[in-house]
């Protein structure tokens, strides 16, 4: 059972208004320690203004939002310090070795002490963390982009954050270097750190994240794990087999009852089988498509219980 010290984030009714213009109209969500959170929507859906209220660089218009337990708006330098921001990019700090500006960061945070007694990373660990350790004496102007990307991260971490705000976080990495942060993501959760994410890769958010939120025109319209969001978005499962050298596709709302009876008809004869539901990709789709069109939202309230 969730109780309040678990809720990292508790964010009700929050509105947004630049001039007469509304950019978010009553977002809700809320996030427990050590969970994982992707925030998806298309460009212009009101993702940026809702991370930069969260992380208290903008002022909201109305409603509640709680961040640690306390209002972004009359966030604390102590309060500051419980988070990390990666942002897309950065590019500065060209002049500093890498282990030196991680060094130099991760001394400020001693500096504060929180009820879960905060310690930045050992620099060494970190530097091997993001993978850059034969990259530790060189000046940052010199990394490539990938490794520049794996910098960040570690600029981000390098206090040990309660609470974690990652944007784009992949972006510019390679696939060895992709693989590596999302081990990282998961040692991070597991250590209680909260993380949440913003990106443009479903693969990535199906990997990495517990619950998904899909926010589009400044509205949260379905919020639930990635298999919760595609059963209830796709009834019908697609089971494909191959027997006796012919390859067979059915579809049913019932898959795992219609493969039980399958190999009590055919047993060992059944080859190559695969059951396909609906993408994450297929199920935003959809989702969107439904929400831009002002057509009824499937059942989006009912999502974040099934994930419960």
């Amino acid at each position: 059972m969730t109780t309040s010290e678990d809720v990292v984030l508790d964010v009700r009714d929050l509105r947004m208004r630049y001039g007469s213009t509304d950019v978010l109209h009553g977002v809700s969500l809320q996030a427990r320690r050590g969970e994982v959170i992707s925030l998806l929507g298309p460009n212009g859906a009101g993702k940026t203004t809702t991370i930069e209220i969260l992380e208290g660089f903008r002022m909201r218009s109305d409603g509640e939002v709680s961040v640690l337990g306390i209002d972004p708006a009359h966030g604390s330098e102590e309060w500051r310090a419980r988070l990390g921001v990666v942002l897309q990019s950065w590019r500065d700090h060209g002049k500093w070795r890498v282990r030196e500006l991680l060094a130099h960061l991760g001394s400020y945070y001693r500096c504060y002490s929180t009820d879960r007694i905060q310690r930045p990373w050992d620099t060494d660990e970190l530097v091997a963390a993001v993978g850059l350790t034969e990259h530790a004496h060189k000046k940052i102007k010199m990394l490539s982009g990938g490794q520049r990307r794996r910098l960040d991260v570690a600029i981000g971490i390098v206090g040990r954050p309660e609470l974690l705000f990652l944007d784009e976080p992949t972006a510019g990495l390679d696939p060895e270097a992709r693989r590596e942060f999302h081990e990282l993501v998961h040692r991070l959760a597991d250590d209680d750190t909260t993380i949440l994410l913003t990106t443009h890769d479903l693969d990535e958010a199906e990997k990495l994240a517990d619950r998904i939120l899909i926010l589009t025109a400044g509205r949260i319209i379905a919020d639930g794990s990635a298999d919760a969001l595609s059963r209830r978005i796709a009834g019908e499962a697609e089971v494909r087999w191959t027997r006796d050298g012919q390859r067979f596709v059915h579809s049913t709302t019932e898959s795992t009852k219609y493969v039980f009876e399958l190999f009590k008809q055919h047993g060992e004869a059944i080859e190559e089988l695969e059951v396909r539901r609906a993408s994450l990709e297929d199920t935003y789709m959809t989702l969107v498509r439904q929400a831009e069109s002002g057509s009824e939202p499937v059942a989006v309230h009912n999502l974040a219980e099934v994930n419960a």
